[in-house]
């Protein structure tokens, strides 16, 4: 929905709504009593009032659900039949994007000709007018002197003046096997989440996951969007190069997928102020920045080891999973790495040779000779848990429990002890599905987010993929019984899987860089039993470590 297009008085009355609102859907089963006060102080029906905090309880609170949805004030949208619509982008394309010029005038008595001839009731002119407008004017002359024989594109995204203005997302399977950190064994194609910048064509962010596109990953794609990217670079190794672009964008290009009509998603945006543009079904051109990028990226990709290819002729004999070496941490390495370091300071066609780095910067400062500046959230924190998706969960005398495990805080106390009204044991949650340990509760009292740990701190950290690897795990042991203790259980098992095979790959490598050992017997036993925990680098007789265990990629 574009906020923007909404009338100032409408919005106003919303907020006002929902500030009487918010508070009964927040309730499990709102008062007969206190809907009756805040219909009258709204000076709306009661039956009104429960339907506006049903909306609010679907849409988790967001303005937006207290919106006109149809007649006057309601955001516009297309309202006309789709044989109408074919017609008006079939006279649009044939007449108004030739070197003729036809004008808007001309446009409109021809669709009215065409609809009566179909035998349809033809559209308004003040309807045809508003399509002919949606072209961009910066395409039509190109399309009708510059390059004639060039196919008309009716609709396709407008290059915006600055950066981050428009940024355009999409999700794509990457063309590569992966496989666990901890017995090496092949799990999977991952899904690459990647956001584009349309101005500077610069990879504003991305986010790789083993599980399909959902909710979560959008918006962990747009907290790293938003966020200064240096942290995380150092993080995964990549800090001798700059990664510039950080902020909020101010419209988003999505298509129709279901997690980009989310509640989350949605609400997130207009909490944000950022406004949505989902691309007209079938009209894959609107997405064409951020289709190509992809395309570039998965050329690269099948250099990898493990790569699928695009199909089974490019594959051929090549055995994906036998070759597939790499862990969803060590591509995305490799993502940043081919990003920041040959992406963004390559020549780019849509930008006639410019480096998209190069264009970034340029953007920067006519944005600043504007007055104008890119926004960043003053809360990461916050921005990104109103993307999170939402849970519900019962609070009991010992916390609450997600997926087998229970969290709790002194936090909790009072609402468990008082059962106020407003909670009545029913917490609604979201979680960072790459880090577990902690989960956000809505206060209901404040609105604020109050971060809940693991009952048990002594737990490790522990992502959802790896959560749920440790789960099937535990049923392979015992199907019975898997609870809070097997999970754990099963994944240190896993950890300590991991850490001997990363310890027995470091020692091998060692010996290959060093042949003058093979002529050493008692140094090289030396060594092995340092590096297999069997003697310790203070014990007499330990050989000095002359050797890092960085490994050049």
């Amino acid at each position: 929905m574009d906020l923007e297009s909404v009338p100032k008085d409408v919005w106003q009355k919303a907020e006002e709504r929902a500030a009487l609102l918010r508070p009964l859907a927040a309730l499990h089963e709102a008062p007969a009593h206190l809907v009756r006060v805040a219909a009258i102080d709204l000076k709306i029906s009661e039956r009104w009032a429960y339907r506006l905090i049903r909306r609010l309880r679907e849409e988790n609170g967001a303005v937006t659900a207290l919106l006109p949805r149809d007649g006057r004030g309601a955001p516009r949208k297309t309202r006309i039949a789709g044989d109408r619509e074919e017609i008006i982008g079939h006279v649009i394309e044939g007449r108004y994007l030739k070197r003729q010029k036809a004008r808007p005038s001309e446009i409109s008595r021809a669709v009215q000709v065409e609809c009566c001839k179909a035998g349809i009731s033809p559209p308004s002119e003040a309807t045809i007018r508003r399509r002919v407008n949606l072209i961009d004017k910066g395409i039509a002359p190109r399309l009708r002197e510059d390059d004639p024989d060039t196919k008309p594109i009716l609709g396709a995204t407008p290059i915006p003046k600055y950066p981050l203005d428009v940024v355009q997302i999409d999700h794509m399977p990457v063309d590569v096997i992966l496989v666990d950190p901890f017995e090496r064994l092949p799990i999977g194609r991952p899904y690459l989440t990647v956001a584009i910048d349309a101005m500077s064509r610069m990879i504003a962010g991305f986010h790789v996951s083993l599980d399909p596109p959902s909710a979560a990953s959008v918006g962990l794609c747009l907290a790293h969007v938003a966020d200064d990217k240096k942290t995380w670079m150092t993080a995964r190794g990549v800090a001798d190069v700059e990664w510039s672009i950080a902020g909020k964008p101010k419209k988003i290009g999505v298509d129709n997928a279901g997690e980009f009509h989310s509640q989350a998603f949605e609400r997130g945006c207009a909490q944000h102020g950022i406004e949505i543009d989902w691309r007209p079904p079938g009209q894959p051109q609107f997405g064409g920045i951020v289709e190509r990028v992809i395309g570039t990226l998965m050329r690269r990709i099948h250099k990898l080891p493990g790569t699928t290819f695009s199909n089974t002729a490019q594959r051929g004999a090549y055995d994906s999973e036998r070759q597939a070496c790499l862990t969803l941490e060590e591509l995305e390495r490799w993502l940043t790495v081919a990003i920041c370091k040959d992406y963004h300071l390559s020549g780019h066609r849509g930008l006639d040779g410019t480096a998209p780095v190069a264009r970034l910067d340029k953007g920067l400062v006519a944005l600043s000779r504007s007055g104008g500046s890119i926004a960043i959230p003053r809360d990461m924190r916050s921005y990104l848990i109103d993307f999170l998706p939402v849970l519900r969960r019962t609070l009991q005398r010992d916390g609450f429990t997600v997926d087998r495990i229970r969290y709790f805080s002194n936090a909790l106390k009072p609402w468990i002890v008082s059962r106020d009204v407003r909670t009545e044991g029913h917490l609604t949650l979201r979680r960072d599905p790459r880090d577990l340990s902690r989960v956000y509760v809505l206060d209901p009292f404040d609105g604020s987010w109050l971060e809940v740990q693991y009952r048990t701190l002594s737990r490790p950290s522990i992502t959802l993929w790896e959560h749920r690897a440790a789960r099937r795990r535990a049923q392979e042991r015992n199907a019975a019984t898997v609870d809070e203790d097997a999970i754990f259980s099963a994944f240190e098992e896993m950890q300590e899987i991991e850490h001997n095979a990363a310890r027995l790959s470091k020692s091998a490598r060692r010996r290959r860089s060093r042949p003058v050992l093979d002529r050493q017997p008692p140094l090289v036993k030396q060594q092995e039993a340092l590096d297999l925990g069997e003697l310790s680098q203070d014990e007499p007789g330990a050989p000095p470590h002359p050797f890092t265990d960085i490994e050049e990629w």
